[in-house]
């Protein structure tokens, strides 16, 4: 008879914003979203990928983003966020894990987020095969509070469940 044995990851990221002179573009859930100033960092800086992978690997305790994605590694200078989390589902599945499901809170003053949402849960839809009743992805202000508040930078909170079959 098989047996099923879940496992639940949480994960955070924050960046800064950086110089509007670095013309960076702001790219949050695989998504642009329309702004003066992208997030520092040494790949595409996605707050809620980062978050997302993080929360993967913790759940399935493969280590970290960090671990697997280093910043001293030239190969992931500017890379998509996305080939982290391809990368990291790939990793989930050598090991036989599932995603049972995504929660995720964005804490950005500006820009105002809500009109992206749905597009960064199909994305996240089409990268993960998840249905897009199974991700959730909300965004919150601080109203005024904090490095967000001030609007250094943009940070996310996410947690995931993992599931496996077990023969």
């Amino acid at each position: 008879m098989a047996q099923i044995t879940t496992r639940v990851g949480t994960g955070y990221d924050v960046h800064a914003f950086a110089a509007a002179e670095a013309h960076r573009p702001l790219i949050i859930g695989g998504v642009t979203i329309p702004y003066d100033r992208g997030l520092a960092g040494h790949s595409d800086a996605d707050v809620l990928l980062h978050a997302i992978v993080d929360a993967l690997l913790g759940a399935a305790a493969l280590g970290d983003i960090g671990t697997h994605f280093p910043s001293s590694d030239p190969h992931w200078q500017n890379a998509p966020s996305t080939d982290f989390l391809n990368h990291t589902l790939n990793l989930l599945r050598q090991h036989g894990w599932d995603i049972g499901n995504l929660d995720t809170t964005i804490v950005a003053e500006r820009p105002r987020l809500s009109p992206h949402i749905q597009a960064m849960r199909e994305h996240l839809a089409h990268v993960t095969g998840l249905a897009l009743e199974c991700i959730s992805v909300k965004s919150k202000t601080t109203d005024g509070l904090g490095f967000a508040g001030r609007q250094e930078g943009i940070a996310c909170y996410a947690i995931v469940l993992l599931v496996r079959q077990i023969s």
